[in-house]
């Protein structure tokens, strides 16, 4: 069964010291994630083109990515638990005339990132908006 894919808007985050919440919209649907301060941060900083002393995390692996050809093409949200968010990160890189997709099983935090940072865009399953908690103003 092939689930339908809804794009995903950034809406709102908000930095608390224990946590952090990233408000995303789809479908006029808006939704909430919940993820550590620390990762919290890092977006903020990319948000704002904050400049930073020193590489983080995140630019490490998207410099990593860039070195070995590989683009971010997307990010799906494909399951949550309870609270607990699921996503995956789809990878493109062309060998030999050969277009090869990666798909890698990662946070949906750091994959927000990586997408925010190369301008992919980020989906989540019909399924997936179906159970989460609307969040009115």
């Amino acid at each position: 069964m092939t689930s339908e894919l809804i794009q995903l808007s950034f809406d709102q985050v908000m930095q608390t010291r224990a946590y952090t919440v990233i408000v995303l919209t789809g479908k006029e649907k808006r939704f909430a994630i919940y993820m550590d301060p620390s990762i919290g941060r890092a977006l903020q900083t990319l948000l704002t083109e904050t400049e930073k002393l020193r590489p983080s995390c995140h630019d490490l692996i998207d410099r990593i990515f860039q070195g070995a050809e590989m683009q971010v093409k997307q990010v799906i949200i494909n399951d949550v638990q309870d609270t607990v968010y699921f996503a995956r990160l789809f990878l493109e890189t062309n060998k030999n005339e050969l277009r090869h997709i990666l798909e890698i099983d990662a946070r949906p935090s750091d994959c927000l990132i990586l997408a925010i940072m190369n301008n992919a865009p980020v989906y989540c399953t019909s399924e997936v908006l179906e159970k989460t908690i609307e969040i009115k103003e």
